[in-house]
């Protein structure tokens, strides 16, 4: 605060709505339905909901009481374990690169619901500038696909005895005018909306284009409504939380209860919990489990590190943390019930399988959940609350990110920076607003999928691991849980010694182990990225995980004595490592 103390919370449920606000996020309403449909409809919930016992809730707890413990941010976190204190510095470095993508898929979200407010939707129809040829109603999108896929064989093929015998240069005019008549591919309106107009999207990576100015002023309004709920920290934060984390839900049931009174929704619930129970004996099914837990969560990102910093010292997180991982996991659970029943709806419709509509990712949310809105009556009302949803699952992340970058800074300076908090975080927003531009260039999309790629997955997981592994067996794991006995007045039992010791970090491994062992070089759609977009993507993730070991040489380095020696001191705790307040020592 201004006095330059780091304050706290002003009262339990403003933490509570800020740590579910920060977990349940985007993925929860486009990642895990349609994880669970492809891997076993109802059974996937039997791996998702073990990983989230043997990983999940370890991971969440072990961290929200390193926070509560020692009241500092990521860099100030590790100093029981200095060794390891370029720990903090990783998930700083991905906090970083998070905040440059995710604000550009809420200006995403802002974009569709500025265009929303409008009597007729319009990616409803293909009578629009931006559209072409290939674009078809999705009333008939699908049956026109298996139509012309028939009729373009049969004229491909006389095209080609006719234009056998003729000048190469006239041939290859003639079947590009082909191609603009008849098309390979019929796509939606929704599709075309998507990639020509709000993106206006190049053909490749190489391409970057021109700045696409409607999604850059809507990014720099983003950032002015983030740095207007963070003016002043967690306390400006901590109330604009009892809107964010809230809608969703509001949102959620609303479009639930609308989507029951349309026909097929029932069918797409009912596809949505169909167990298939032989799915469960696939490795993959898994390693899917445990990766959605553990994204979901938000874990290793520095974020629960962070808001759990605020807490006052004997705040009960045991029960906190229970609290907000069943929260997150009934949310994924709930809002695919909501996005199929929607979906079944659609499915109705245009005639055909579920299947064949679902999708996840910004597939899901930009492309086919806008064309099932088209097809509900009063289509503009529920794409704005759709859209407004989404918006503000994304804010309650953004805050927490943000908050770990200036949070972690101002603990590491605080002379320079407390006193300073509203200015710095200031300079915060406007550097990664321009750090951000580039993902608004018309070629920007496929920089943001390549961040999302890398930096939200190795990165992360190796963090963990060496989070857990460290605490258990270098700061050592009695010790940690005479600290927790400390702040709750409970010793964790051997659910938790085990699972931080052991379980928790032979999971990730296999998550990480399985992940680098089926590693393809990254894709969007049908278009694949060349050589050194990927070479650009590993940099990213060695840019975070190489804090670690560099940390650890330069604390090695600062100490005396034999290398043996040095290692001992740098991984004693530091002096000062504690509570932070002196009557909690």
């Amino acid at each position: 605060d201004e006095t330059g103390e780091r304050g706290n919370w002003t009262n339990k449920a403003e933490f509570l709505l800020s740590m579910i606000g920060y977990a349940v996020g985007l993925g929860n309403v486009w990642r895990f339905p349609y994880l669970a449909f492809e891997n076993g409809g109802g059974a996937f919930l039997i791996p998702y909901l073990t990983m989230l016992v043997l990983a999940g809730l370890p991971i969440f707890f072990l961290e929200v009481s390193l926070g509560q413990f020692c009241s500092q941010g990521p860099l100030g976190a590790f100093n029981g374990v200095p060794l390891v204190k370029g720990l903090g510095a990783a998930m700083v470095v991905v906090s970083v690169y998070v905040g440059i993508y995710y604000n550009v898929v809420i200006s995403y979200t802002l974009y569709f619901l500025f265009s929303s407010f409008t009597s007729e939707l319009p990616w409803a129809r293909c009578n629009n500038q931006w559209n072409t040829q290939a674009c078809v109603h999705s009333s008939s999108i699908y049956n026109s696909n298996v139509k012309f896929d028939s009729i373009n064989s049969n004229i491909r093929t006389w095209t080609y005895n006719l234009t056998g015998n003729l000048p190469t240069n006239i041939s290859q005019r003639f079947n590009a005018n082909l191609s603009t008549i008849f098309p390979s591919k019929r796509v939606s309106p929704s599709e075309e909306y998507w990639n020509f107009k709000v993106l206006e999207k190049t053909n490749n990576i190489e391409n970057l284009g021109k700045i696409r100015w409607e999604l850059a002023l809507i990014l720099l309004l983003a950032w002015i409504i983030i740095y207007g709920c963070l003016i002043k920290g967690i306390k400006s934060s901590g109330k604009a939380v009892y809107f964010t984390a809230t809608f969703p839900y509001v949102v959620l049931t609303i479009l639930l209860a609308r989507a029951f009174t349309l026909e097929g929704a029932m069918d797409g619930v009912f596809y949505f919990f169909n167990p298939k129970w032989d799915k469960l004996l696939t490795a993959k099914v898994w390693k899917d489990a445990a990766t959605q837990i553990f994204y979901s969560l938000s874990a290793s990102w520095g974020g629960l590190i962070t808001l759990s910093s605020y807490n006052k010292f004997n705040n009960n997180c045991y029960r906190d943390s229970i609290i907000v991982v069943i929260t997150n996991s009934f949310t994924s659970i709930f809002a695919g019930v909501t996005i199929f029943a929607v979906i079944g709806f659609m499915a109705h419709v245009l005639k055909t399988d579920i299947a064949s509509v679902a999708a996840d990712g910004p597939g899901l949310a930009f492309v086919v959940y806008p064309e099932a809105l088209t097809q509900m009556p009063v289509s503009p009302l529920w794409s704005v609350l759709f859209f407004l949803m989404l918006f503000t699952l994304g804010l309650d992340t953004m805050f927490a990110t943000l908050e770990t970058i200036v949070t972690s800074l101002t603990d590491a300076f605080p002379r320079q920076l407390r006193h300073q908090k509203c200015i710095f975080t200031l300079a915060v927003c406007v550097f990664l607003l321009l750090i951000g531009l580039p993902l608004v260039t018309q070629g920007g999309f496929y920089y943001l999928h390549l961040l999302d790629s890398y930096v939200a997955s190795y990165s992360l997981i190796v963090c963990a691991i060496v989070e857990m592994l460290s605490i258990s067996y270098i700061y050592g794991l009695n010790r940690f849980c005479d600290d927790i006995k400390m702040m709750t007045g409970r010793r964790p039992n051997v659910y938790w010694r085990v699972t931080w010791s052991l379980v928790s970090p032979a999971v990730l491994t296999f998550i990480l182990v399985y992940s680098i062992a089926n590693y393809k070089p990254l894709k969007l759609d049908d278009y694949s990225f060349p050589v050194w977009a990927n070479v650009l993507g590993w940099f990213t993730v060695a840019s975070s995980v190489l804090c670690i070991p560099v940390g650890a040489a330069l604390e090695v380095g600062r100490n005396s004595g034999s290398f043996l020696q040095r290692i001992k001191a740098a991984s004693k705790p530091r002096r000062k490592w504690g509570p932070y307040l002196k009557e909690d020592r």
